[in-house]
């Protein structure tokens, strides 16, 4: 039996106090972690949801009905359907799993998303807003994330010893998860260029590959879109670099792997097809540029 089940089925709790919610809160925080295996930022997420929702909540907490939730929920609706999503997600986990008490949660969908599609931004804005950008490790970032698919974060939390210059090869730096699995990136020469001329310029002993905070990322990344008038996002980039793969004839196979979106599945069955070798020799037979 879970920590949270404990808690409610031993009653009492009535209206939680701070010292009460504290606990439960911890135990819920440990759950999300040992139990589900959520990495940090879904934990935090999920806590900080549900310590907003124990705080709003009117009713002791052994006596939340699905009534509760529903009203509570009403607040989102209209709002953003990824911030419904989120707000939902944390209330199922914390119900139907951490309390086990799925009755209270069972009733709400997730909800609906339209297919749209997004406007892939042309080579030549690719170099209008590289040009505007005014630091150098914002545009080593903007390369990485056009030529080697790793998402925001991943390159954020590149360190020194993760990159291979000689071989343009990124060597895998963080933690698998059930819906991501990072296998061995590459990036082009022209990123090879720009990275060298970067750290050449280094003075000091950091272990982060390309230290920046993510306030004066942003900062430099918003000037240079109200520069251009060109919106231009990691994601967006990383985007790009699936589709102009796709027109130089790699195959969708490889695209995800470059990506990091090949199932453990696949690649315990097929393991010589994503061989580092394998998946470099793909990559620099592709040709790909962003600047010329």
């Amino acid at each position: 039996m879970n920590p949270g089940a404990r808690l409610h089925r031993g009653g009492g709790m009535g209206r939680p106090t701070v010292v009460n919610q504290q606990l439960l809160l911890a135990d819920l925080r440990k759950f999300l972690e040992v139990d589900f295996q959520r990495k940090k930022l879904t934990v935090q997420s999920h806590v900080r949801q549900i310590k907003r929702f124990l705080r709003e909540v009117k009713v002791p907490l052994e006596d939340v009905s699905a009534r509760d939730v529903r009203s509570y929920l009403s607040r989102f609706n209209g709002i953003s359907s990824n911030t419904y999503k989120n707000v939902l997600s944390a209330l199922k986990v914390f119900f139907r799993d951490f309390l086990s008490r799925p009755g209270v949660v069972a009733s709400f969908k997730f909800p609906y998303y339209e297919q749209s599609f997004k406007k892939i931004p042309s080579k030549l804005d690719l170099q209008k807003f590289y040009s505007a950008l005014e630091d150098l490790r914002c545009k080593c970032y903007f390369l990485l994330y056009a030529t080697s698919a790793l998402r925001r974060r991943e390159a954020m939390a590149l360190l020194k010893e993760n990159i291979d210059l000689k071989r343009r090869m990124i060597i895998p730096g963080v933690k698998n998860t059930r819906t991501k699995r990072r296998l061995f990136s590459f990036f082009n020469e022209e990123t090879e260029t720009v990275l060298r001329e970067y750290l050449a310029s280094r003075k000091d002993d950091n272990p982060k590959f390309l230290p920046i905070s993510e306030k004066t990322f942003r900062k430099i990344w918003k000037r240079a879109y109200e520069k251009t008038g060109i919106l231009v996002t990691p994601q967006l980039l990383r985007d790009w670099f699936c589709n102009e793969m796709g027109e130089l004839g790699v195959a969708d196979r490889y695209i995800d792997a470059f990506c990091g979106r090949v199932p453990r599945s696949i690649l315990a069955r097929h393991y010589t097809d994503y061989s580092p070798l394998r998946l470099k020799r793909i990559y620099d037979k592709a040709g790909l540029k962003v600047l010329n």
